[in-house]
């Protein structure tokens, strides 16, 4: 634990714009540029405060009560302004209205439940990887990391199958909304307004079926578990938070590998290390670079004072890449590294509660591809997918060299 009382050092100030195209394109030295400024570093473009050692942003996370995430997730502090949308229930509460939250969806999305899915999405897989194969040239964003999450989450859902091409672009908005009012959050807005009502729409009971996770979580609503009220809003945090996520940890991990050949080469060999070399490409390019958290009161950071009422960013992909966690090879991926411990998924009670199915949803279509594809090969310059928050890509041009 570093966060501690004494002594009081002052706080490094950065003057960069960690919102510019540049930085959320190759972020990398910037974070390396944080890490080792100090603990604490002020940002003056927005009047906050960052964290990129590992420690410490661990700490933060677990530390929900110095740190709240109730006043928002984002740059907005929900104490002084008004929320764009109602808060979601997961990311954006603390203890106790976030533990009942919290309790309903560990129960839906659960180790049991997400095991029941398997086979259907192993299959779901295979079917997905032999048609791309005999294509031969791909995109490995638009036909697989996108195309796999959003059959197969969505089903999982009890969504219907018209209307799921607004998912991606909601997603999009919602996580940039985390950031600053910048041209990012202007053209989400107008990508995603005519889709904001058939999100809203979808998270009712009579457009889910009676199967999947959207019915159970109205089902606990109907127990008393949740207010009926919250039941919407809780089938709305998975749409916008279960897609776009596995999508970009997908395509990442795609990415990590297409310019690793030799760590393509060692999953190819051993498929059953799929869910390592996911793991990994979590670590190594994190799709959730930051979180913003608040402080309800003063808080000491390995003695840097923290004033009350201000917001902390985190910066969950510079913690994943800290060598004083993951030492010098900090800035390699390897999938022979046991990543266990990484924050891209958050850490203590606001963990992301759909890991499980993420994880899984990861493992069967990389042991799918690790099977039956002998290398994947870029063939043209990948291009990036700019986002406040997420990190990944748009496009990333592959050739799949079947076995």
């Amino acid at each position: 634990m570093t966060i501690e009382q004494e002594p009081t050092v002052d706080i490094p100030t950065l003057d960069v714009d960690p919102f510019s195209a540049e930085i959320l394109t190759q972020p990398y030295d910037f974070h390396e540029q944080l890490r080792e400024i100090g603990p604490v570093v002020h940002l003056p473009r927005y009047g906050v405060y960052a964290m990129g050692r590992y420690d410490d942003v661990h700490s933060s996370l677990v530390n929900w009560e110095s740190f709240v995430s109730s006043r928002g997730a984002g740059l907005s502090d929900f104490k002084r302004e008004k929320p764009w949308r109602a808060p979601s229930l997961l990311l954006e509460s603390d203890p106790p209205i976030h533990t009942a939250a919290r309790t309903v969806m560990s129960g839906v999305v659960s180790v049991r439940t997400v095991r029941q899915l398997r086979a259907g999405f192993e299959s779901e897989a295979d079917a997905l990887v032999d048609s791309l194969i005999e294509r031969g040239t791909i995109d490995a964003v638009t036909d697989l990391a996108e195309v796999f999450p959003l059959k197969v989450f969505p089903d999982a859902m009890g969504l219907p199958a018209e209307g799921r091409e607004n998912l991606l672009p909601y997603g999009a908005l919602a996580f940039n909304a985390f950031g600053p009012h910048n041209a990012l959050l202007e053209a989400a807005l107008a990508s995603a307004a005519p889709v904001q009502e058939w999100i809203l729409a979808s998270c009712q009971r009579d457009a889910l079926s009676s199967d999947g996770f959207g019915a159970q979580i109205w089902a606990a609503a109907d127990r008393g578990e949740i207010t009926i009220e919250q039941a919407p809003l809780l089938v709305r945090s998975l749409l916008s938070a279960g897609v776009d996520t596995t999508v970009y940890g997908i395509a990442n991990s795609l990415f990590a590998l297409a310019t690793n050949p030799a760590q393509w080469t060692a999953l190819h060999d051993n498929p059953a290390g799929a869910k390592f070399a996911f793991d990994e490409a979590l670590r190594f390019e994190s799709p959730v670079q930051t979180f913003f958290r608040t402080t309800p009161k003063p808080v000491n950071v390995a003695g840097s004072s923290i004033p009350e009422d201000s917001k902390v960013l985190l910066f969950l992909g510079a913690a994943n890449r800290d060598p004083r966690k993951w030492g010098p090879t900090a800035d390699q991926f390897d999938i022979a590294r046991r990543g266990g411990g990484h924050v891209a998924f958050g850490m203590g009670v606001h963990q992301c509660v759909g890991q499980p199915i993420a994880r899984m949803e990861a493992e069967v279509i990389l042991t799918a591809l690790a099977r039956k594809v002998r290398r994947i090969e870029l063939v043209s310059e990948p291009r990036a997918k700019l986002n406040n928050t997420l990190k990944g890509w748009a496009s990333i041009p592959v050739a799949l060299v079947p076995r």
